[in-house]
């Protein structure tokens, strides 16, 4: 379930309340007549399944609610009620299936930026996955992928491919340009320095690597895994199952990709650059590529799910 804050101008309440009660699958609605200040007007409440949810968000913003006052959103964790099961039993289709498209547009607008902050996760996450691939450990390769918050960008390009949002493209496509270009210019950096001092050794980064050869030697299994957890990736963000987006974290190569590109190039080893930088593109064009297809599989099934509740 999902709860809905909602401050409505005082001519609009009537339309707003018209539109909640027809929505099939909301309950516990609450009107709280001019008791908003900022912006004047009314507050509105109510509970709504979360696959019902789009459908009245959609047309809240019809109404410019949006616009001319405000419509906060929460997920319920729990809900003891029967009129709540109730709602949820009546609205069409599974809430775990159900896209919030606005949510995840929001969501990944805020992850897809570039901030410091993701400047910071990236740089340490590739620094990381040098140390890794010198080592040639798998473990500090598997911490590097968790750490990396390269998905966000990823998934934000994949929305705004469906949701034609040419603005959240641009602001994604250059938080993963700009991300991984600092990221590879400080650990260039950072294996000159690591050398200078005697930790790393172009030896090291050359001999045989059982554990981690695999990122400068991309093949098809490569892209096959980047395309599956495109795909789980996509899904997890939008019914918000975020141990599963974790998952997806460690099972690309994207982050070691990038930190073997860098420590190549400072030791000025071009086959290793080369190949690891076709790994990197190859992990973004599958996970791009499986997001999207995802996606829209997702809003062709819930527009054919809401086409058949209509004709019924």
């Amino acid at each position: 379930m999902l709860h809905l804050r909602l401050i409505t101008p005082s001519e609009k309440t009537d339309d707003v309340i018209r539109l909640i009660e027809k929505t099939v699958g909301t309950t516990h609605l609450v009107v709280l007549p001019g008791t908003a200040r900022n912006p004047v007007g009314d507050v509105v409440l109510c509970d709504v399944a979360r696959e019902a949810g789009d459908e009245l968000l959609t047309g809240l913003q019809e109404l410019g609610l949006d616009r001319t006052g405000s419509i906060a959103v929460e997920n319920i964790d729990l809900s003891l009620s029967r009129r709540a099961d109730k709602a949820e039993a009546e609205a069409p289709g599974e809430g775990a299936d159900a896209v919030l498209w606005e949510h995840l547009t929001d969501a990944t607008h805020e992850e897809s930026t570039l901030s410091v902050t993701y400047l910071m996760f990236i740089t340490l996450a590739t620094m990381i996955a040098a140390c890794g691939v010198v080592l040639d450990n798998a473990v500090l390769i598997v911490g590097a992928m968790a750490v990396g918050p390269e998905f966000g960008p990823l998934a934000g390009i994949c929305t705004a491919i469906v949701q034609r949002a040419p603005r959240l493209a641009v602001r994604s496509l250059i938080a993963l340009l700009v991300g991984f270009a600092v990221a590879m210019a400080v650990t260039a950096g950072f294996s000159l320095f690591m050398d200078a001092v005697g930790l790393f050794t172009k030896e090291q980064l050359e001999a045989d690597r059982p554990n981690t050869g695999f990122i400068y030697a991309p093949d098809w299994f490569s892209f096959v895994v980047a395309v599956l957890a495109g795909a789980a990736g996509t899904l997890s963000l939008t019914s918000a199952k975020s141990g599963a987006l974790v998952g997806v974290a460690i099972s690309v190569t994207t982050v070691p990709a990038a930190a073997n590109a860098a420590v190549a190039l400072s030791y000025g080893d071009m086959k290793q650059t080369w190949g690891s930088t076709e790994q990197l593109l190859l992990n973004l064009l599958g996970i791009v590529l499986a997001g999207t297809l995802t996606l829209l599989t997702q809003k062709w099934l819930w527009a054919k799910q809401r086409g058949r509740v209509s004709a019924g």
